[in-house]
């Protein structure tokens, strides 16, 4: 269990966060100069907050108005660094036993020769850091921070270092290994997909702020306002107004349409009748309505809606088309109202490169009320 309550100033920037977490992965996202690595040198001991404390475990690691400093060689932590920080003079061997140098030999050995097999490193215990791929110098330093048992585990964007297609190879080894240690890790990254597959649980940063923390699936799923949305990446985050709010939906006034949202049963969406309110729209769940076929389904298809597609963006096995409603007044995000994103098949079977004015449909599950603006 690690409880964290840090205040720090700092030249033109402010930490000030506070967060809890158990023997879960929990995964510091946000942009660069948020404050996450901050966060994880305070809790390694390299730095000092100004207020606040972080507890381990029931362990008081930093206190300053108790005058508690616990030294980071004492606070029996797990960090990799970015860069990895291996030690070039040492092999593979002598790096992972370097933070075993206080145990009996006999013991030292066999615990290096545990953590060489558990990172599958055995057949490269005699060679040195330069000698060694990204991949494997990330498995040094894994296995370096993992082999004195340590209570927590601190991974600085353990994956920045590598290309991306070694990146996406090694999330699913290192998603693997980190569950398997069953305690506390905290880890940093700024990149959205490594935070869901990686982290249970997500704490979102944002300029020195924690503007929201929860299960991974939920913050995703439900951001709690237009600029946590935004700070994960969700497109088409527009605004209208509130024409009713009932128990199961929500009706809302937007671009001289009425469209109908799901209202959460968890945590219902409340509000008057002329509320601004603003909402999030799915791309991938925007369907649009064949011609060859007879006219819409009301059972399927909701939300109609008639546009031009004013532009399409090839991403390879994906398009993203950019939507503008026929509608008077300018559209909600600049040249158009909405991102649709259909797959390269659909492109081509749909002749979307030549046929520009389409009816889409909206079901109410793909649109999210993020709350009154």
């Amino acid at each position: 269990m690690i409880d964290v309550a840090l205040r720090m100033a700092l030249p033109g920037f402010t930490l000030d966060v506070a967060w809890q977490a158990g023997d879960e992965v929990v995964t510091l996202f946000g942009p660069s100069g948020a404050g996450k690595s901050l966060t994880l040198q305070c809790l390694a001991g390299l730095t000092r907050p100004d207020a606040g404390r972080v507890v381990v475990n029931g362990r008081v690691f930093d206190d300053p108005a108790a005058g508690i400093h616990v030294p980071p060689q004492a606070r029996h932590l797990g960090y990799v660094f970015q860069g990895y920080a291996l030690f070039p003079h040492l092999t593979v061997a002598e790096n992972v036993a370097f933070g075993l140098r206080d145990r009996p030999k006999p013991e030292r050995r066999r615990r290096t020769r545990e953590i060489l097999a558990q990172m599958a490193l055995e057949d490269l215990a005699a060679r040195y850091p330069r000698e060694l791929s990204g991949g494997q110098q990330q498995r040094v330093a894994l296995g370096r921070a993992i082999a004195p048992d340590p209570a927590v585990l601190l991974l600085d964007e353990p994956l920045s270092a590598l290309d991306a297609p070694l990146r996406r190879q090694l999330r699913a080894e290192l998603r693997a290994l980190v569950v398997g240690l069953r305690r506390t890790v905290v880890l940093v990254t700024h990149d959205l997909g490594e935070a869901y597959q990686l982290g249970d649980r997500l704490i979102l940063y944002e300029a020195g702020r924690v503007v929201q923390a929860g299960p991974k699936g939920e913050v995703l799923g439900r951001p709690a306002s237009p600029a946590v949305a935004r700070l994960i990446g969700l497109r088409n985050v527009v605004h209208g107004t509130v024409v009713k709010a009932a128990t199961d939906r929500v009706e809302i006034a937007w671009r001289g349409h009425t469209v109908e949202a799901v209202n959460s049963p968890t945590a219902p969406f409340r509000a008057t009748p002329g509320a601004p309110v603003a909402f999030v729209v799915r791309p991938e769940h925007v369907r649009l309505i064949r011609k060859d076929r007879v006219g819409p389904d009301p059972a399927h298809h909701m939300n109609l809606l008639h546009g031009t597609i004013v532009d399409a963006i090839d991403h390879g096995t994906t398009w993203t088309l950019l939507f503008r409603l026929d509608a008077p007044g300018p559209p909600s995000q600049g040249g158009h109202d909405i991102e649709i994103e259909v797959p390269q098949l659909v492109y081509e079977i749909l002749d979307i490169g030549r046929d520009r004015e389409w009816q889409v449909s909206m079901h109410r599950g793909a649109l999210q009320v993020l709350g009154t603006v």
